[in-house]
């Protein structure tokens, strides 16, 4: 069992949805960006997402974009967000980690390392965007004989033909993306989302959390509502690039996960 599958165990026995909140690693520089980070579980930040910067984020919108850029100028690597997570884990050996990303930094490293490296970190799951399941060779499935959860993405898109495909090799949970298009770009609906939800879920034993237009505590909550769980980045994200103190950001975040518990 990883730390993501004890984490929705536990969620689920306390009859609580999952907040999962996404920064990315570096921004705006190392030693602030670790300071959010650690501080996200004290704001009820159930799964970490941290972002591996990244020259050419095509799902991305222009405030992931920005963060990205900000991190890379700021010098970090993907050793460096290593480094991050193995911090993290001094303080925090409970809460799940998921490097969010790219599969560039990832191949250049070489597969065999990356993973070695990953797991001593502490990191629990990938999200890899560009490696759709016809790839699963390259990374999916040496990544789960490695103990680490390769987390899916299901779209509005993904009709009844493709899901299975999707969900053939996805373990830890199923991310939703709640719209068509890139981070940040509009808003979600929990109308138009629950029944997509309830589609997966029909498929799959796994969790199905829903992220892309997520802004507020409301639709947070209502969100969560009709899924598992609810994910906020790009909210988040804008904050610190306007380089907000780390308690306002910190108090930002609890007020989303705030909501996201009560649904």
């Amino acid at each position: 069992m990883t730390r993501i599958d004890a984490k929705f165990a536990e969620l689920k026995s306390q009859g609580k949805k999952a907040f999962v909140a996404y920064v990315m690693a570096g921004d705006p520089d190392f030693e602030t960006s670790l300071e959010i980070i650690k501080g996200l579980p004290d704001a009820g930040v159930d799964i970490i997402e941290m972002g591996l910067p990244f020259t050419d984020p095509m799902a991305d919108g222009p405030t992931i974009q920005l963060a990205g850029q900000r991190a890379l100028e700021g010098g970090q690597t993907l050793e460096k967000t290593m480094e991050m997570a193995r911090q993290f884990r001094k303080i925090d050996d409970t809460t799940p980690i998921v490097m969010m990303g790219y599969y560039n930094p990832i191949y250049s490293r070489g597969v065999d390392r990356f993973l070695a490296d990953a797991k001593t970190a502490g990191i629990d799951g990938l999200i890899i965007v560009d490696l759709p399941p016809e790839e699963d060779e390259e990374l999916c499935i040496p990544a789960q004989k490695a103990g680490i959860n390769f987390i899916r993405l299901a779209t509005p898109t993904t009709d009844d033909k493709r899901l299975p495909k999707v969900l053939q090799n996805t373990s830890g949970f199923v991310y939703y993306v709640s719209i068509t298009g890139i981070t940040g770009a509009a808003n979600a609906v929990a109308t138009d989302v629950g029944p997509e939800v309830a589609r997966i879920k029909s498929a799959t034993d796994l969790p199905v959390i829903v992220g892309f237009g997520i802004k507020t505590p409301e639709t947070s909550q209502s969100i969560a509502s009709v899924a598992d769980g609810a994910v906020v980045g790009s909210a988040i994200v804008e904050l610190i690039g306007q380089r907000k103190p780390t308690h306002d950001i910190l108090a930002f975040v609890k007020s989303l996960a705030d909501g996201a518990h009560k649904a």
